[in-house]
């Protein structure tokens, strides 16, 4: 049994396989363990879809890399670690935060999908927080009304929905390496939300 009363980051990451699911769909807030709902199956199609058009971009322009599901250290004392869907990295070693499980590397772009009503309920809260650690670009992905939100800190919030195309931009540049952020990358906005052929019932 744990104290799940006030942890750090890094207990926490010791003690996730003694909590509900083996800690799958978990989350540090504050020094507290709160739990959320398992993702639903747009949560899944958005992150595939992403995950493959990214995979291909990356394969020809060798730019970053993307990690999935892992766990990020927004704030210290006391500790809050987030799991969004895809954290996108510039710099360093390539690849250098595969394999970890959580980790205090700041991202240059996060992904995150409001698939359940709890992530909806944190959303402010997740944005100030990857905002105020120094993330520059989010995505925030509404699979309920088909649309893809840009958030950058400084400028004005922008959406693209179902008929348009999510891009990177020239202007996103990385203030640490001053690497452009996904500058040629595209992908309709449509095929985000829409399941790969063979994730479709078969008619009878």
């Amino acid at each position: 049994m744990i104290d799940v009363a006030c942890l750090t980051a890094e207990s926490f990451d010791d003690a996730r396989y003694d909590l509900p699911d083996c800690g799958q769909w978990v989350e540090l807030v504050r020094g507290r363990v709160e739990i959320l709902s398992p993702p639903e199956e747009e949560h899944r199609v958005a992150v595939l879809n992403l995950s493959k058009a990214l995979a291909d971009y990356l394969n020809e322009h060798r730019e970053g890399y993307p990690c999935f599901d892992l766990g990020l250290i927004v704030s210290r004392d006391p500790d809050t670690v987030r799991f969004p869907a895809i954290s996108y990295f510039l710099g360093g070693d390539l690849f250098a935060e595969t394999d970890k499980v959580i980790t205090d590397t700041r991202p240059a772009l996060v992904v995150e999908v409001m698939s359940s009503n709890d992530r909806r309920g944190s959303l402010n809260d997740r944005i100030f927080e990857y905002t105020n650690w120094g993330v520059e670009v989010l995505w925030i992905v509404d699979p309920d009304d088909k649309a893809v939100h840009t958030i950058r800190p400084g400028y004005a919030n922008q959406a693209v929905r179902e008929h348009e195309t999510l891009s990177g931009s020239v202007s996103w540049r990385h203030k640490t390496t001053a690497q452009l952020i996904l500058p040629d990358f595209r992908i309709a906005v449509a095929d985000i939300f829409t399941p790969p052929e063979y994730w479709q019932k078969p008619k009878p």
